[in-house]
């Protein structure tokens, strides 16, 4: 999800910003074919996003753990803080909103809000979320999608930076001063890779 903001004159934030929202996204029979706009990324994405529906496998009780209820709830609280996370990052998106990595044609560069101290502020708060499944269940499989899910949404923060790049040569010093997902996290943050 993109970084970009489509500028409309005469349109108000909230209309503008819902209208376009889901519209443009590119999406085509054959993009899930040949991944032409990174359709396969959003694919993966996805799946491992719903199989976070899963039981908890093993379950903790399987091996006489009873999985505390201080960390079911805890789970829950940073499940419920992924998602207001991820409002914010819809919100401060709009019009610009794509489940693509490639950005909507005609857009700008979206560094305030969210944004302003993360690239990627949607691909945390899912990574957020995915985290609080793990704590609240106490799964070994669910642990592994988290992980999965690092590995997929890193991939395609890459190549979303790689078109944004293309289009706006702004970007770069966005990319220097801005954390990736998380800042400071080896993996989710490679400010320091782009500065060498």
């Amino acid at each position: 999800m993109v970084p970009l903001r489509s500028s409309r004159d005469g349109d108000s934030p909230a209309m503008s910003g819902w209208k376009q929202a889901f519209t443009g996204w590119g999406l085509s029979w054959d993009g899930w074919f040949n991944n032409r706009r990174g359709e396969w990324w959003l694919m993966a994405q996805l799946a491992l996003i719903s199989c976070h529906l899963i039981p908890a496998w093993p379950n903790p009780g399987l091996f006489g753990i009873a999985w505390p209820a201080a960390a079911q709830i805890m789970g829950l609280i940073t499940l419920t803080i992924g998602l207001g996370l991820a409002v914010q990052g819809f919100l401060t998106l709009g019009p610009s909103l794509s489940p693509l990595p490639d950005p909507k044609p005609g857009a700008d560069l979206v560094t305030t809000g969210v944004y302003a101290r993360c690239r990627h502020p949607l691909y945390r708060a899912v990574l957020v979320c995915s985290l609080g499944v793990v704590i609240a269940l106490g799964s070994m499989l669910h642990l592994l999608l988290f992980l999965l899910l690092i590995k997929v949404l890193t991939g395609k923060a890459r190549r979303e930076e790689r078109a944004l790049l293309r289009e706006l040569p702004s970007y770069a010093d966005y990319m220097r001063t801005t954390a990736a997902i998380v800042a400071h996290c080896p993996g989710l943050d490679w400010r320091q890779l782009e500065a060498s």
